[in-house]
């Protein structure tokens, strides 16, 4: 017992108390800031390897970045990274980060669907399908349920079956051989049911995003209720996300 203690008082608390407050290590590249500054933009745009960045403004698309930093290893007087990774919306252009605005990426609230904070609210269960992803994004969310993240304890859970879910989150870039079984898996989810899609390669692509072994035709008619950048994404960037997605309104 005493032995077991002095573990206990060595390690500390191995969760998380507050999900919503937590800090990241300074590694970590969250929501990228573009600096005002005169640079060589096409330079920039033929550095990225997704096609995430825009010139004229110089614009970085979340959606697309893989975060790895190469932009700003190239011209860190203009593009940095910062440890916020609270960068989950259901808006697809505030993925978008343009030149001169710092501001913080949220939510749009008249896009949230009424049924969603009416019914999931209190609890909220997940079928998570990996649509040919690289297993990255999927450990992830492996962790979000782990004893330091502790995804369960707001009533959040990931489920092995879709007939006891109530909504599908999607990793990977949506191959040709998971695009049926996709939309089998939807199918079977009851309704009303929520779409999330977690890392650069179910939002766009990602680096196959021109790969004609992909078939993506699945979202053309669907509405997202969610989408968390990151590459892969980060537990905390999901949690807090489906947080402020299900949290109940007036």
């Amino acid at each position: 017992m005493i032995d077991n203690l002095k573990i206990l008082l060595h390690q500390g608390k191995q969760y998380i108390p507050d999900v919503t407050t937590a800090k990241v290590p300074d590694v970590f590249r969250g929501r990228p800031i573009i600096h005002p500054g005169k640079v060589d933009e096409k330079e920039l745009v033929e550095l990225c390897p997704t096609g995430a960045i825009s010139a004229s403004p110089l614009r970085i698309d979340l959606g697309k970045c893989t975060f790895c930093g190469e932009c700003a290893f190239a011209c860190p007087e203009k593009i940095s990274f910062t440890t916020d990774h609270k960068i989950a919306t259901n808006d697809r252009q505030r993925l978008v980060i343009v030149e001169g605005d710092d501001s913080h990426i949220k939510l749009n609230p008249d896009l949230i669907r009424a049924e969603i904070s009416s019914y999931f609210s209190g609890s909220l269960k997940l079928r998570q399908v990996s649509a040919g992803g690289d297993n990255s994004c999927e450990w992830e969310l492996n962790a979000c349920g782990n004893v330091n993240f502790d995804m369960g304890r707001f009533g959040i859970e990931f489920v092995a079956s879709p007939r006891h879910a109530d909504g599908i989150v999607i990793t990977g870039p949506i191959t040709e051989n998971m695009a049926a079984l996709l939309q089998i898996c939807y199918d079977a989810t009851p309704d009303p049911k929520i779409i999330i899609l977690a890392g650069t390669d179910a939002i766009s692509g990602g680096i196959f995003e021109d790969s004609p072994a992909l078939d993506r035709r699945f979202l053309d008619k669907k509405q997202v209720d969610l989408y968390v950048p990151g590459n892969p994404v980060h537990p905390l960037t999901f949690i807090n996300g489906v947080l402020e997605l299900i949290r109940r309104r007036k």
